[in-house]
């Protein structure tokens, strides 16, 4: 495993982290609590020492199986989890006023909880779930969170960027508001080397990347007739024909990988931390082979650069799925 540092923090990341999303078994089908356990402790093994999770995943089910895990354990393991906002809306309004999302008095509440769920008192570090950039003149819930970590109760702050415009998180980082960012970077959605990856590198802001095999289609595994459990969200991302659409694309992928010593799914998780200022990716982990499968990425050399420029091409400007 190799390990990069995390903007200023001080933190060093491991190249893959653990995305702990399906450990809450509310949007990616069945999961099991043993699965769930094992799946981490491979990861752990393997050199894994970050992981990432949420309120939203179960209702803090994800971070009390992690609370479960990392008790008594010996040697440190970083933990990220993310606020979701008071409302409950993922895509806030231009309108929406910042207090009904995030006032301090809920986000000093909502920290208590996520610090209880995880069996801390300290969180390492504490992603807003959304924003908008209408609170970027006001930043309001941001000078809330700066004094919980000045208070001890937090060591970083951040957004995982709206889908919708993850740019928005570009002016809290020049402002030195953020000490880590959230982002969506994959072989197709390639926008954050635009402009927010220059100003995180030139702000010293850690970048994390998730969704980087793009809800599992860039490992390669999908068919046009692949079904989706009922309650889980691919059911919708990849509804209509977005699914048959998306395998052409991800065959053409494969094709430029083919004969370059790289699977599919290993030049998925490289291309993001070939990309100047990532710390780490984090892709989903289910059980103790996926963990085997992603760490062993962070042992295959770089991406070479010709590689890297050549998928470029594969840059898809499709809107945005997300509900």
């Amino acid at each position: 495993m190799k390990y990069r540092p995390l903007g200023k923090t001080g933190i060093e990341v491991s190249e893959i982290g653990f995305g702990a999303w399906a450990l809450g078994e509310d949007w990616w089908g069945r999961q099991s609590d043993s699965d769930s356990l094992a799946a981490l402790e491979k990861a752990v093994e393997l050199g894994v020492n970050h992981i990432d999770t949420a309120a939203a995943y179960g209702g803090g089910k994800s971070e009390r199986i992690i609370r479960d895990f990392l008790k008594g354990r010996a040697g440190k393991v970083y933990v990220a989890t993310k606020v979701a906002p008071q409302t409950h809306i993922w895509r806030p309004s231009p309108w929406e006023k910042w207090d009904a999302a995030y006032s301090e008095a809920y986000l000093r509440q909502d920290v208590e909880t996520r610090l209880r769920n995880l069996g801390t008192d300290c969180l390492d570090i504490c992603f807003l779930h959304t924003w908008t950039r209408a609170w970027n003149r006001d930043p309001g819930p941001l000078l809330a969170l700066a004094k919980l970590r000045k208070e001890g109760k937090i060591r970083a702050v951040g957004i995982s960027t709206p889908e919708h415009d993850q740019d928005a998180v570009n002016d809290p980082m020049k402002a030195g508001l953020l000490d880590a960012v959230q982002v969506i970077y994959n072989l197709f959605d390639q926008d954050a080397s635009a402009e927010l990856l220059p100003t995180a590198q030139a702000a010293g802001t850690g970048v994390i990347v998730r969704v980087a095999f793009d809800e599992g289609s860039l490992t390669g595994k999908y068919t046009p007739d692949t079904q989706f459990p009922e309650n889980d969200f691919r059911r919708t991302y990849f509804k209509g024909e977005r699914l048959r659409d998306t395998v052409e694309r991800v065959e053409e992928i494969r094709k430029d990988v083919a004969g370059s010593g790289y699977a599919l799914p290993q030049a998925a998780l490289l291309y993001p931390l070939a990309q100047p200022g990532v710390s780490a990716v984090i892709p989903g982990i289910r059980n103790p082979a996926q963990a085997d499968l992603n760490t062993a990425v962070a042992d295959l050399p770089p991406l070479p650069r010709p590689l890297v420029e050549k998928l470029r091409r594969h840059a898809w400007r499709r809107g945005v799925w997300y509900p």
